[in-house]
């Protein structure tokens, strides 16, 4: 990936900065240990033989309690910033590194998890294919992969077209609007003196979508929940789409 390219450096930029990690403070380790929990209690991997990849991993804090839970976890993402923080937590069976997503490791995994809405970033669904072929060469049949992302029915029946809110004396003030193909939030940061602009732009995805990507390469949806209690999905109500999908 060129991050020099305005269509792709945008979210390298925005995801690097502290006043990211500031308006998402809210995405605490209590509610990632939870879904993690939740999940690892559903999927029941056999920490014998499990392998598992935290695909666009962040700062790698789900990485961190599924190796705390006893599972060997690698943690991969594009930003060189939060690979050097999630490092600092490797050990003999967690490690990280900087990857693009849209190419495979040279491993394969039982399981692989793509959580928190980090995918569907790129400008086509020929990029999401090639997330889809990597994930396909990394894993083998009987393999799990979970995909974590925003309802966007809900989404855009609900969407809150401007906002402000106020942390740690950070003034943000945010728009958000949809096309055909993508939600859009436009973010205005106001620290003292200094302003800043930035934006996040992601596919609008469905399950039918989804469906569409996992059948090309061999993946089975076998539950879909709406929430991270794992609860059932409803296209109106729900705020997540959380699909399980086996490799057949």
């Amino acid at each position: 990936m060129n991050l020099n390219d305005p269509k792709t450096a945008w979210f390298e930029t925005w995801f690097n900065t502290n006043y990211y990690h500031l308006l998402y403070a809210n995405r605490d380790d209590k509610e990632a240990e939870f879904f993690v929990r939740s999940l690892v209690n559903f999927l029941k991997p056999d920490k014998s033989k499990a392998h598992i990849l935290d695909l666009a991993c962040g700062k790698g804090r789900h990485s961190i309690f599924m190796n705390k839970l006893g599972y060997r976890v690698t943690g991969v993402d594009l930003s060189e910033n939060s690979i050097s923080n999630a490092k600092n937590h490797e050990n003999s069976t967690l490690q990280f590194s900087v990857q693009d997503m849209r190419e495979p490791l040279n491993q394969s995994f039982s399981h692989i998890f793509n959580l928190f809405t980090s995918f569907g970033y790129f400008d086509s669904i020929q990029e999401n294919e090639r997330v889809m072929q990597a994930i396909e060469k990394m894993t083998v049949p009987g393999s799990i992969v979970v995909f974590d992302y925003f309802n966007a029915q809900k989404v855009v029946e609900n969407l809150v077209g401007r906002e402000e809110k106020i942390i740690e004396a950070v003034h943000f003030y945010i728009s958000r609007k949809t096309d055909d193909s993508h939600v859009y939030k436009f973010i205005h940061v106001v620290d003292g003196a200094a302003e800043f602009d930035f934006m996040e732009r992601v596919q609008l995805l469905s399950l039918k979508d989804f469906e569409g990507l996992l059948r090309a390469i061999n993946f089975e949806i076998i539950n879909t929940f709406g929430n991270f209690q794992l609860e059932s999905f409803s296209a109106e109500y729900s705020d997540r789409l959380i699909l399980i999908a086996r490799k057949l």
